[in-house]
Protein backbone atom coordinates (compact mmCIF):
# COMPACT_ATOMS: atom_id res chain seq x y z
CA UNK A 1 0.00 0.00 0.00
CA UNK A 2 1.28 3.55 -0.94
CA UNK A 3 1.50 6.05 1.79
CA UNK A 4 -0.29 8.81 0.07
CA UNK A 5 -2.84 8.91 -2.35
CA UNK A 6 -3.05 12.04 -4.66
CA UNK A 7 -6.43 12.22 -5.49
CA UNK A 8 -7.13 12.74 -8.96
CA UNK A 9 -9.95 14.68 -10.30
CA UNK A 10 -9.23 15.02 -13.49
CA UNK A 11 -6.65 17.62 -13.16
CA UNK A 12 -4.17 19.32 -11.60
CA UNK A 13 -0.25 19.21 -10.44
CA UNK A 14 -0.20 15.63 -9.70
CA UNK A 15 3.07 15.03 -11.40
CA UNK A 16 5.04 17.39 -9.60
CA UNK A 17 3.49 16.56 -6.21
CA UNK A 18 4.45 12.96 -6.60
CA UNK A 19 8.00 13.69 -7.94
CA UNK A 20 8.21 16.03 -4.57
CA UNK A 21 7.05 12.81 -2.73
CA UNK A 22 9.63 10.37 -4.14
CA UNK A 23 11.95 12.91 -3.72
CA UNK A 24 10.86 12.90 0.07
CA UNK A 25 11.54 8.59 0.40
CA UNK A 26 7.70 8.14 0.12
CA UNK A 27 5.32 5.85 -1.88
CA UNK A 28 2.60 7.56 -3.54
CA UNK A 29 -0.34 6.48 -5.91
CA UNK A 30 -2.71 8.88 -8.17
CA UNK A 31 -6.55 7.63 -7.45
CA UNK A 32 -9.99 8.61 -7.50
CA UNK A 33 -10.94 5.68 -5.67
CA UNK A 34 -12.97 5.63 -2.81
CA UNK A 35 -11.49 3.28 -0.70
CA UNK A 36 -7.96 4.18 -1.16
CA UNK A 37 -8.85 7.81 -0.21
CA UNK A 38 -10.23 6.37 2.88
CA UNK A 39 -7.66 3.79 3.41
CA UNK A 40 -4.96 6.04 2.52
CA UNK A 41 -2.11 7.01 5.15
CA UNK A 42 -2.08 10.31 3.96
CA UNK A 43 -4.15 12.00 1.15
CA UNK A 44 -2.90 15.03 -0.74
CA UNK A 45 -6.06 16.85 -2.76
CA UNK A 46 -3.42 19.26 -5.29
CA UNK A 47 -3.78 22.06 -6.89
CA UNK A 48 -4.58 23.21 -10.49
CA UNK A 49 -7.94 23.37 -12.48
CA UNK A 50 -11.25 24.48 -12.19
CA UNK A 51 -13.15 24.16 -9.41
CA UNK A 52 -16.46 23.17 -11.15
CA UNK A 53 -14.89 20.71 -13.27
CA UNK A 54 -12.98 19.42 -9.83
CA UNK A 55 -15.73 18.84 -7.33
CA UNK A 56 -17.98 17.24 -10.40
CA UNK A 57 -15.08 14.41 -10.66
CA UNK A 58 -15.09 14.48 -7.16
CA UNK A 59 -19.01 14.17 -6.64
CA UNK A 60 -19.18 11.40 -9.19
CA UNK A 61 -16.46 9.52 -8.31
CA UNK A 62 -17.33 9.43 -4.62
CA UNK A 63 -14.12 10.92 -3.74
CA UNK A 64 -15.95 13.57 -1.99
CA UNK A 65 -18.33 11.55 0.29
CA UNK A 66 -14.72 9.48 1.21
CA UNK A 67 -12.65 13.17 1.68
CA UNK A 68 -15.82 14.08 4.37
CA UNK A 69 -15.70 10.45 5.82
CA UNK A 70 -11.74 10.92 6.07
CA UNK A 71 -11.85 14.58 7.75
CA UNK A 72 -14.85 13.32 10.54
CA UNK A 73 -12.83 10.38 11.10
CA UNK A 74 -9.36 12.72 11.87
CA UNK A 75 -7.48 11.36 8.88
CA UNK A 76 -4.59 13.90 7.41
CA UNK A 77 -5.35 15.86 4.31
CA UNK A 78 -3.23 18.08 2.44
CA UNK A 79 -5.16 20.21 0.01
CA UNK A 80 -2.46 22.44 -1.89
CA UNK A 81 -3.86 25.34 -4.21
CA UNK A 82 -7.22 24.21 -5.71
CA UNK A 83 -7.06 21.39 -3.04
CA UNK A 84 -7.17 23.85 -0.29
CA UNK A 85 -9.80 25.94 -1.89
CA UNK A 86 -12.26 22.98 -2.57
CA UNK A 87 -12.33 22.37 1.17
CA UNK A 88 -13.79 25.37 1.75
CA UNK A 89 -17.78 25.85 1.71
CA UNK A 90 -17.86 27.14 -1.45
CA UNK A 91 -15.94 29.74 -4.36
CA UNK A 92 -16.24 32.77 -7.14
CA UNK A 93 -14.67 30.70 -9.27
CA UNK A 94 -16.45 29.75 -12.36
CA UNK A 95 -19.29 31.82 -11.56
CA UNK A 96 -20.15 29.78 -8.23
CA UNK A 97 -19.37 26.38 -6.76
CA UNK A 98 -19.95 25.02 -3.75
CA UNK A 99 -17.19 23.11 -2.45
CA UNK A 100 -16.44 20.49 0.22
CA UNK A 101 -17.18 22.44 3.12
CA UNK A 102 -15.02 20.76 5.54
CA UNK A 103 -13.87 24.36 6.62
CA UNK A 104 -15.49 27.29 7.07
CA UNK A 105 -15.27 30.08 4.81
CA UNK A 106 -15.40 30.68 0.96
CA UNK A 107 -13.08 31.17 -1.67
CA UNK A 108 -12.43 34.95 -3.48
CA UNK A 109 -11.19 36.09 -6.88
CA UNK A 110 -8.70 38.39 -5.67
CA UNK A 111 -9.60 42.31 -7.08
CA UNK A 112 -5.84 43.93 -5.61
CA UNK A 113 -2.07 43.37 -6.18
CA UNK A 114 -1.03 41.61 -9.13
CA UNK A 115 -3.60 39.23 -10.35
CA UNK A 116 -3.13 36.41 -11.54
CA UNK A 117 -0.54 36.50 -8.11
CA UNK A 118 2.30 34.92 -9.60
CA UNK A 119 6.09 33.88 -8.32
CA UNK A 120 7.76 33.78 -5.05
CA UNK A 121 6.19 35.46 -1.67
CA UNK A 122 6.98 35.40 1.93
CA UNK A 123 4.80 33.73 4.11
CA UNK A 124 4.06 35.22 7.74
CA UNK A 125 4.30 34.20 10.65
CA UNK A 126 6.48 31.00 9.13
CA UNK A 127 9.25 33.89 7.64
CA UNK A 128 9.87 31.30 4.98
CA UNK A 129 9.47 32.08 0.77
CA UNK A 130 6.95 29.70 -1.48
CA UNK A 131 5.76 29.78 -4.82
CA UNK A 132 2.65 31.28 -5.88
CA UNK A 133 0.44 30.61 -8.91
CA UNK A 134 -3.52 31.93 -8.19
CA UNK A 135 -6.35 34.41 -8.73
CA UNK A 136 -8.51 33.60 -6.08
CA UNK A 137 -8.03 33.12 -2.14
CA UNK A 138 -9.77 31.84 0.68
CA UNK A 139 -11.43 34.28 3.23
CA UNK A 140 -11.49 31.80 6.49
CA UNK A 141 -11.83 32.36 10.05
CA UNK A 142 -9.26 28.86 9.84
CA UNK A 143 -6.25 30.98 8.74
CA UNK A 144 -3.28 30.19 9.96
CA UNK A 145 -0.43 31.99 7.79
CA UNK A 146 -0.79 35.26 5.15
CA UNK A 147 0.80 36.63 2.49
CA UNK A 148 1.04 40.07 1.52
CA UNK A 149 -2.09 40.27 3.57
CA UNK A 150 -3.94 37.54 1.71
CA UNK A 151 -4.95 34.32 3.26
CA UNK A 152 -2.31 31.41 2.57
CA UNK A 153 -2.48 28.75 4.58
CA UNK A 154 -5.81 27.11 6.87
CA UNK A 155 -6.29 24.30 9.41
CA UNK A 156 -9.08 22.33 10.68
CA UNK A 157 -9.12 19.33 12.46
CA UNK A 158 -6.96 17.09 10.45
CA UNK A 159 -7.06 18.67 7.18
CA UNK A 160 -4.21 21.13 6.49
CA UNK A 161 -4.16 23.59 3.28
CA UNK A 162 -1.98 25.85 1.38
CA UNK A 163 -2.66 28.28 -1.49
CA UNK A 164 0.94 27.79 -2.79
CA UNK A 165 2.68 24.63 -3.97
CA UNK A 166 4.85 23.50 -1.82
CA UNK A 167 6.08 20.68 -4.07
CA UNK A 168 7.59 23.63 -6.51
CA UNK A 169 9.20 25.62 -3.81
CA UNK A 170 12.38 24.21 -3.04
CA UNK A 171 13.55 23.02 0.71
CA UNK A 172 10.61 24.94 1.98
CA UNK A 173 8.01 23.37 0.09
CA UNK A 174 9.51 19.86 1.13
CA UNK A 175 10.54 20.09 4.38
CA UNK A 176 6.13 20.95 4.91
CA UNK A 177 5.18 18.35 3.27
CA UNK A 178 7.42 16.43 4.61
CA UNK A 179 5.78 17.98 8.07
CA UNK A 180 2.77 17.37 6.44
CA UNK A 181 2.79 13.98 6.08
CA UNK A 182 5.00 13.05 9.10
CA UNK A 183 2.86 11.24 12.29
CA UNK A 184 1.91 14.20 14.84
Amino acid sequence: MSDVVVVDYGAGNTHSVRAALTHLGRTSVVSSDRAAVLNAENVVLPGVGSARSAMLHLKETGVAAALHERFANGGPILGICLGMQLALQSSEEDGGVEGLGLLKGHVKRLTSGRVPRLGWAMVEPWGETYYFAHSYASDSLDTVATSDGVSVAVKSGSFFGVQFHPEKSGPAGLNLLESCLSPA
